[in-house]
């Protein structure tokens, strides 16, 4: 079994981005690792050069910053670096700039891997998903996120990057998969206050114009983690790879003093998620067959 690892990245320094982590998380898993790697203007191409693997082979991008609509230019840097996977791989393993694994999900991961080899209906791996908000000491369990996520696709090119690749698509159908027991620890929440204005505003022109930019995330905006429905605290483990981040992060997140803006009818949804486990009305881009 040979398993390929593939990413894009863009200006990882300048939004804060924990490519590095994010990659060498899953780079035990992988034969090989394609990073699609985005004309920046900082030193992301000296971030991903540091860490040193013959694995990693980087295929020089230009985006098409003109397309806005719907976070098209993700998944296009996305399908680049997908298709320049060996022909030889089996299995894809994507990851993106903000995300990590947990070193303690590498056998289970590596073993599903194994076992689904030969099931052919099986067309991809699904995990789930922990948002860390504000701190890395909470993660945020709202509606506003998807709480799964296909991230192990087969290497076939039918397959593509959906919508603004939060997941993929066989063709124009959804991706039959198995939802398997490891977590994507997802990172790009956890920053203090002036640095998420600033990756808002980044992040925001692959999806809207300068005039709605100002409109709505104006220099006087200020960020006041509002948005996370809940915070619960994280009693668990972060991955080896991040502790250095963890270590030097300089500030606390106090959630008494946030005022989580909620109405009532995700209130009532997210009540019910909570006591049954069902998420109604879920957005699923995947069918599980397993």
């Amino acid at each position: 079994m040979r398993v390929a690892g593939f990413t894009f990245i863009r200006n990882a320094v300048k939004n804060d981005y924990p490519v590095v982590e994010a990659i060498t998380s899953i780079l035990p898993l992988c034969d090989e690792f394609v990073i699609a790697l985005g004309n920046s203007d900082d030193a992301t191409a000296q971030l991903v050069e540091s860490i040193g693997s013959p694995k990693i082979r980087v295929i020089n991008t230009v985006w098409d910053d003109s397309k806005r609509e719907g976070g098209a230019v993700f998944a296009e840097q996305t399908d680049i670096a997908f298709n320049n996977i060996s022909p030889d791989a089996d299995w894809a393993f994507y990851i993106q700039g903000d995300e990590c694994v947990h070193e303690k999900y590498l056998p289970t991961i590596k073993k599903e891997m194994e076992d689904n080899l030969a099931d052919t209906k099986i067309e991809g791996l699904l995990f789930k998903y922990q948002h860390f908000y504000g701190s890395y000491d909470y993660y945020s369990h709202s509606r506003r996120w998807y709480r799964r996520e296909i991230r192990i696709v087969r290497n076939n090119k039918h397959i593509h990057a959906y919508r603004d690749a939060q997941g993929f698509r066989w063709d124009d159908r959804k991706i039959n998969v198995k939802l398997i027991d490891a977590y994507i620890y997802h990172y790009g929440w956890v920053k203090q206050p002036k640095v998420i204005e600033n990756k808002l505003r980044n992040f925001s022109r692959f999806y809207h114009d300068e005039a709605w930019i100002a409109a709505n995330i104006p220099e006087t905006y200020e960020f006041d983690y509002s948005n996370a429905d809940k915070l619960i605290p994280f009693t668990g483990t972060h991955p080896a790879v991040m502790q250095k981040r963890i270590t030097a992060l300089n500030w606390k997140l106090d959630p008494a003093k946030i005022k989580m803006k909620m109405d009532m009818r995700r209130k009532v949804l997210q009540a019910v998620e909570m006591l049954t486990g069902w998420r109604i009305g879920e957005y699923r881009n995947y069918k599980i067959v397993k």
